[in-house]
């Protein structure tokens, strides 16, 4: 897709379904449908979400790589397996080396050792209990 005013390049995904691949059984199920990502998401939801999402990625004081790498970091932290991988993805196609990929790998993991240690010491004040 070539990049537009509109769309800067970024295409929505569109929910899909397709059907499971048959079972090599003898007794096979019948074919049972699976349902694409944003299955259970109103339309409406779905289109202000795009148009959010959308416009996060147009230019701005942030060029495209950094936004991916941001993500990158975003996604580790809420868990999100599909969103880090498009986001690698886009950020190796905008130029991103193995060395920026993990040095963000490196920062998230950082984040996530902090909220690991945040929430232990709320929980500590909370119980009052000190263990070291």
């Amino acid at each position: 897709m070539k990049p537009t005013k509109s769309n800067n390049g970024i295409r929505a995904a569109k929910p899909t379904l397709k059907p499971r691949a048959k079972k090599k059984t003898a007794a096979s199920e019948p074919d049972k449908l699976e349902l694409a990502s944003y299955s259970m998401v109103d339309r409406r939801f779905k289109d202000i979400y795009f148009k959010f999402y959308t416009e996060t990625y147009h230019a701005s004081a942030i060029d495209r790589k950094t936004k991916e790498l941001i993500a990158i970091g975003a996604s580790l932290t809420a868990r999100c397996q599909g969103c880090l991988e498009g986001h690698i993805k886009k950020a190796i196609k905008l130029g991103a080396t193995p060395e920026e990929i993990g040095e963000t790998i490196a920062i998230a993991m950082g984040i996530g050792a902090a909220a690991v240690v945040d929430l232990t010491d709320i929980a500590a004040r909370s119980l009052k209990m000190r263990l070291f």
